[in-house]
């Protein structure tokens, strides 16, 4: 299922209410991920107000993802983003500018760095057929988890 890109715009800083309607949901449930997940720390402006970053926005964006989409439990989205965040850390956005489509991104969202800009779509690069590479291998060694040792199978 491919879902449409989310657009974030280029600014500095977010009001909860902008980051409640980029990720689409409602703002207790963005507070209660802030107390479920340390990385997703806001700051706080001078009157005491909740103030995201553009990295805080992908990662809740990434976390909605985990719990709707993919059906983690809280506890196993906390584990599956803290080796996210230790792989590299890199989620895919698209910038307000470049509005593109998404890709093969697993989040149906787009980076908004000039060498993706750069690639056509039908065309893979390098970092595509790593990646594909990559997945291919976990899709292997899931199968194989699924398949148990041949032998216990009488």
């Amino acid at each position: 299922m491919v879902r449409p890109a989310v657009i974030i715009p280029e600014k500095l800083f977010f009001k909860i209410g902008e980051v409640c309607e980029l990720a689409g949901v409602q703002a207790h449930v963005l507070r209660y991920w802030e107390s479920e997940f340390p990385m997703l720390a806001p700051q706080k402006n001078r009157a005491g107000q909740r103030v995201y970053r553009k990295r805080d926005v992908e990662i809740a964006l990434r976390v909605k993802e985990l719990l709707y989409e993919d059906q983690y439990t809280i506890a196993g989205a906390k584990k599956r983003l803290a080796n996210d965040l230790r792989a590299g850390g890199k989620f895919k956005v698209s910038s307000e500018e470049n509005g593109e489509d998404p890709g093969s991104s697993g989040l149906g969202l787009r980076t908004a760095s000039a060498s993706s800009s750069a690639s056509t779509p039908g065309t893979k690069t390098a970092e595509d057929r790593k990646a594909l590479r990559q997945l291919s291998t976990e899709l292997r060694d899931l199968l194989a988890l699924l398949e148990g040792p041949k032998s216990s199978k009488k």
